[in-house]
């Protein structure tokens, strides 16, 4: 046995037991590792039997930045994500010093970045090394993928860009959850999130833009699905309306979505290149409807089609204004 065998080491072989085998041999596993974890009498029963807490949303900062939106044009994707943040009023907006940052991309599907199904990793690695920039004590990044979660981070190339600049890259843990409460009847009420996605200082949701089957596409809002635990299947019931309380509950303090190459059918897990559309652009604003109305005018896609926007606008959350908006277009 190893020496460096801890508690919490013990806790995490336990719970992996419980996820992926049932037979005999695993449950006798099961209550060794068990047994392991009560080395520490605190940790276990803290950990393991206490029941997740039922949570509020974030209070998001509901910055005012000095453009609605900032739409950028060029080559590069991380040299654009830094322009459009830049336009904004600078990463120091958002991100003060010692904040605990989350940047949440979309890693769902085990493809490569010239497929399209994910974001960019330069629009990641550029939005984790401004939060670093800006003080930011620790930057995490993880999704809850839809394939598996190791070939997704490691093909898209997000883990090892978002790494390399310092971030804390890891698979979101589904037992480590805090219940989602509303103050208003919502058929998101109870459902499990992601902890970190909860308790932290600054999200920054950064989707990229791409076709759905069921939604017409994927925007920044249809993205947050990421920090939800349980059986997600279900939140396609309605999708609308659960996908404006999610994004309600989350708040986002910064969108950025990552329109550098887009998956313009057969999404959301695409897998062909004749399907991509290289359009070289990053949006970034502070008021996810308006983003992602914006991003519909790149595919031609009327906003109304598109079922959380529709929602969106019925309960007048956000805005879907782009003629009003003070949109800063560059490149």
């Amino acid at each position: 046995m190893d020496r460096n065998f801890t508690p919490e080491k013990a806790l995490s072989k336990f719970q992996e037991i419980l996820k992926k085998e049932f037979s005999r041999r695993g449950f006798v596993k099961a209550l060794f590792f068990a047994a392991l974890a009560l080395l520490s009498r605190s940790f276990f029963p803290k950990r393991v039997f206490a029941l997740p807490r039922e949570t509020a949303g974030r209070a998001g900062k509901r910055i005012k930045a000095a453009h609605d939106l900032a739409v950028v044009k060029g080559k590069d994707p991380y040299t654009n994500t830094e322009k459009a943040v830049n336009a904004l009023g600078g990463m120091g907006l958002f991100v003060k010093p010692g904040d605990v940052v989350v940047v949440k991309p979309n890693i769902a599907w085990d493809r490569t970045p010239q497929q399209a199904a994910n974001t960019d990793p330069g629009v990641v690695a550029a939005l984790v090394s401004m939060c670093y920039a800006a003080g930011a004590k620790k930057v995490k990044v993880f999704d809850i993928t839809c394939n598996n979660e190791q070939r997704c981070y490691s093909n898209s190339g997000i883990a090892e860009a978002a790494r390399n600049k310092g971030a804390s890259v890891f698979f979101a843990d589904s037992w480590n959850i805090v219940k989602a409460r509303f103050p208003y009847p919502s058929q998101m009420e109870g459902w499990p999130i992601v902890r970190d996605a909860v308790e932290c200082d600054v999200f920054i949701n950064v989707p990229v833009l791409k076709h759905h089957g069921l939604t017409g596409l994927t925007l920044s809002m249809k993205n947050l699905m990421g920090v939800c635990a349980g059986t997600r299947g279900l939140i396609h019931i309605n999708i609308g309306r659960k996908l404006v309380d999610l994004t309600d509950y989350i708040s986002p303090d910064l969108t950025v979505i990552d329109a550098s190459r887009v998956l313009v059918r057969h999404g959301p897990s695409g897998g062909s290149l004749e399907d991509v559309v290289a359009m070289d652009t990053v949006i970034a604003g502070t008021d996810p409807v308006l983003a992602d109305t914006y991003a519909c005018t790149l595919v031609d896609r009327d906003p109304m089609s598109v079922p959380y926007i529709k929602e969106a606008v019925s309960r007048k959350f956000g805005s879907t204004d782009i003629a009003g908006a003070d949109i800063l277009k560059t490149g």
